[in-house]
């Protein structure tokens, strides 16, 4: 029997994961609480009051930044709103996915939904017929500092407005196009909604909520990649047994998980007093990784359902507001940047065991005995290669000093940078994952070993594109390989299944979509 796919009311309250997933691919009917609704109209009324007895609205009756004293006459209002969003659409580069821009654009809705932006409903409802309707804007990804993301929230707002460019059923078009093509027309800004159509984190906040997703399924594989490896060299599996007595709670749940992913298999334990600390210590290793992801995560998922906007209506007035710097998520996630580096030094270690010859008999560079190769030492070097490219993006860079707008803005995160060195750092684990496997399904063909299990998972998709080496041969495609299918959703899945994580999998919804669905079609989701 089919499903219908339930719909997701939006009202203010933090996302989930799943719900990022699902808003994300743009297969889900979203709508706006009615509670929420009246507390846009509330703090509407409010921010309308304070324009009529003559106040000062920051970005609504004044300019902005170094012309925050600028006030405009009330004929000068619609130019002046309609331009301050065409004048922030000064991003460059690569687009983000239309993923990313679906959930920034859900996240500006549910923040306003507190009651604590002072936008008019018809700007929620502008936002939530551009997502009905599956019209994306184009969301360059290089123009924020990390505090308000002006030059990427611009890029939607802009669009709103009916100028530069969207996403509509596939195809990339001009924006008139686009709302032609929908039977739509573009949005006037009333004041007040032109600055809050931009000066949030929402494009930020999205893409730091992917990435740290994609970086918790990297390391998901790479967990497992570390426990093939250590069978290989034949590591001893006791102080994985001994961490779930003496860890911490992470470090335990990581050596429960590496002692049940590696029962089905015949362990080759090797007579080993002590054994590298890179074996000895996974759990340990990972057991900070998914402890410092975990904290990051839930950062994020609390930013979904807060308002960083400025100005601010609380209190029954209209506020100046510095909720605009997202610290606390960016600190966390140059975190999470270093703890990447814990990782990858991990593998590589590992990587290093494995061709150096010096356990289980195995032979330097994983020659088979008899054949004339120069075998894996090369391509160690690219192992080596990929840590230093992960450590080399480890350093933090939102303490850096930035001076703008006339001294007015001088405190930035630098949020966006983070996240895109992140998101490097991340593809990096993918294939040196796909290294480490390579690797041990070498050794265990050398020993005669046979994985069973999670390990023999990993060694079928190894020997589905690279064949056991006994002739030098280049391997670049074979690497690239193994990486795509190791990174996909359905291996991601498989694992999951065979030994899973719930904590860790179920929070950061890990798998495909349709796992995901699976578990949240029973009712209609409220966030």
């Amino acid at each position: 029997m089919k499903h219908e796919r339930p719909g997701i009311e939006l009202s203010g309250q933090p996302f989930s994961f799943a719900e990022m997933v699902r808003i994300g691919s743009g297969r889900v009917t979203l709508s706006a609480s009615e509670i929420g609704m009246q507390r846009v109209r509330i703090a509407r009324s409010i921010v309308e009051d304070a324009i009529e007895s003559g106040m000062p609205v920051y970005g609504a009756t004044t300019g902005v930044g170094a012309m925050k004293d600028v006030e405009w006459s009330p004929e000068d209002l619609d130019a002046f709103n309609l331009g301050l969003v065409r004048a922030h659409h000064f991003g460059t580069g690569t687009p983000f996915s239309c993923n990313v821009v679906r959930n920034a654009m859900a996240m500006r809705v549910n923040t306003a939904l507190t009651g604590q932006v002072g936008c008019t409903p018809d700007l929620i409802d502008a936002y939530m017929r551009m997502l009905r309707a599956d019209l994306i804007p184009v969301v360059r990804r290089t123009g924020s500092i990390g505090c308000a993301d002006i030059g990427l929230m611009g890029q939607i707002g802009a669009v709103l407005t009916g100028v530069g460019e969207a996403i509509y059923r596939g195809n990339r078009m001009q924006a008139a196009e686009a709302f032609q093509a929908a039977g739509m027309e573009p949005v006037k800004m009333a004041p007040r909604d032109s600055l809050a159509s931009l000066s949030v984190n929402a494009v930020s906040f999205a893409a730091a909520a992917e990435t740290t997703r994609n970086a918790a399924a990297s390391i998901r594989v790479l967990l497992a990649t570390g426990m093939m490896a250590s069978g290989a060299l034949g590591a001893s599996r006791d102080p994985w047994r001994a961490v779930r007595h003496v860890g911490t709670a992470r470090e335990a749940l990581i050596g429960a998980w590496l002692c049940n992913a590696s029962d089905e298999w015949e362990w080759p334990v090797a007579t080993h007093v002590q054994d590298a600390l890179s074996l000895r210590m996974i759990a340990q290793v990972f057991g900070a990784v998914i402890e410092n992801l975990l904290s990051t995560g839930h950062k994020i998922l609390a930013a979904t359902g807060r308002s960083d906007d400025n100005p601010v209506v609380v209190e029954g007035r209209v506020m100046t507001s510095g909720g605009s710097l997202p610290l606390d998520v960016t600190i966390l996630l140059e975190s999470a940047a270093l703890c990447m580096a814990h990782a990858a030094r991990n593998a590589f270690n590992r990587c290093v065991l494995l061709g150096n010859g010096q356990r289980r008999g195995l032979p330097v560079n994983l020659v088979p005995p008899g054949r004339i190769a120069t075998g894996f030492g090369p391509i160690i070097k690219l192992a080596g290669e990929i840590f230093s490219r992960v450590l080399s993006m480890s350093n933090p860079v939102s303490a850096q000093s930035l001076v703008v707008a006339a001294g007015l803005e001088d405190e930035a995160a630098f949020l966006p940078l983070v996240i895109e060195r992140f998101d490097r750092q991340m593809r990096a684990l993918k294939r040196l994952a796909a290294l480490e496997a390579l690797l041990s399904a070498q050794a265990i063909d050398i020993i005669g070993d046979t994985p069973k299990g999670v390990a023999g998972m990993l060694y079928e998709v190894v020997r589905k594109h690279a064949a056991f080496y006994t002739v030098d041969r280049p391997l670049s495609a074979e690497v690239e390989a193994i990486e795509e299918e190791l990174g996909s959703d359905a291996f991601l899945s498989k694992l999951i299944e065979q030994v899973p994580i719930a904590s860790f999998d179920d929070f950061f919804a890990l798998g495909s979509l349709e796992r995901i669905e699976e578990r949240l079609t029973r009712e209609p989701a409220i966030i």
